[in-house]
């Protein structure tokens, strides 16, 4: 975007041209600023000219997140295809128990159930298609609220997906090899604690989330769908950024089962195979030593 300009979905907000356009550091993907308005008023935008219906799937995420009243979710105020209008949120410092309150917040986030693991459409986790549909047909067909079928969904849908994108990019086919080798313990160790499939974020690391107004937690840049609360959390643990506290009142308020420390590893692959894809060979060897732990 030319210094100086804007996307013209700002014009849909009724505020007239913008006064001001601020940029904003942290994202890979998107050119983000905030637009200022001559009645003071501020918002947030991103612009790209990426994957057509990005900012669409990452608008239904937001809403679905802000649907469950859980935790603080950004307003979409204007979505296209190429730009995503948010609520500007201007941050206050954190609150008292910053961290245990958000660790209880995203406990009542997954008590929010689906009716099969996946999700009524596909969406995006950063610039990487995710694929959401049920193991066994499609979301409308389905119903699983057992979480039966999430060993399969998980196994086929994130991690085959991955290794397979990553053999298309140029990493060999080692991986896919070593999953081949490990998918019987895979499958063994996230069946042995089938839950019924839960709302997730999808991609909560230190960077996704922000602090609102009132010094509490909100959420952004979800890749949304329903699955095992693990697969959540185990990304919160995967790059830091999570006080104690946060695990410590979400399993005051939801205990995980038995075995989950040993299931971590592959929750986090999904999220290192990812940024083998986005980002390049420096996380292939983490990829290669955590398939590594599972073969048989």
């Amino acid at each position: 975007m030319v210094p100086g300009s804007y996307p013209p979905i700002l014009d849909e907000l009724g505020l007239g041209h913008p006064t001001g356009l601020v940029s904003v550091g942290g994202g890979c993907i998107a050119d983000a600023r905030i637009a200022t308005f001559s009645d003071g008023s501020e918002v947030f935008f991103k612009c790209a000219a990426g994957q057509a219906e990005m900012f669409a799937r990452e608008a239904e995420g937001l809403r679905t997140l802000a649907a469950s009243g859980a935790i603080r979710i950004p307003e979409v105020l204007a979505v296209g295809k190429d730009s995503l209008v948010l609520e500007m949120i201007r941050p206050a410092p954190r609150k008292k128990g910053f961290f245990a309150d958000f660790g209880q917040r995203f406990s009542s986030l997954h008590r929010h159930r689906g009716k099969a693991c996946g999700f009524h459409q596909d969406n995006f986790i950063g610039a990487t298609a995710q694929h959401n549909v049920p193991i066994n047909g499609s979301w409308e067909d389905s119903l699983d609220e057992t979480g039966s079928d999430w060993p399969g969904f998980f196994l086929q849908r994130r991690l085959r997906f991955q290794v397979r994108l990553a053999r298309e990019k140029g990493h060999g086919s080692e991986l896919e090899r070593l999953l081949d080798l490990a998918e019987n313990r895979i499958i063994e160790l996230i069946g042995s604690a089938l839950e019924p499939p839960v709302l997730l974020h999808g991609d909560l690391w230190g960077g996704n989330f922000i602090v609102d107004d009132q010094g509490e937690a909100c959420l952004i840049d979800p890749a949304v769908y329903f699955g095992h609360r693990e697969a959540d959390l185990a990304m919160t643990r995967l790059f830091g950024g999570f006080d104690a506290s946060f695990y410590q009142a979400y399993d005051e308020a939801q205990p995980l089962a038995a075995g989950h420390e040993e299931r971590l590893p592959i929750y986090q692959l999904y999220h290192v195979l990812n940024h083998l894809n986005i980002f390049g060979a420096g996380y292939y060897e983490h990829s290669r030593q955590i398939l590594q732990k599972y073969v048989d």
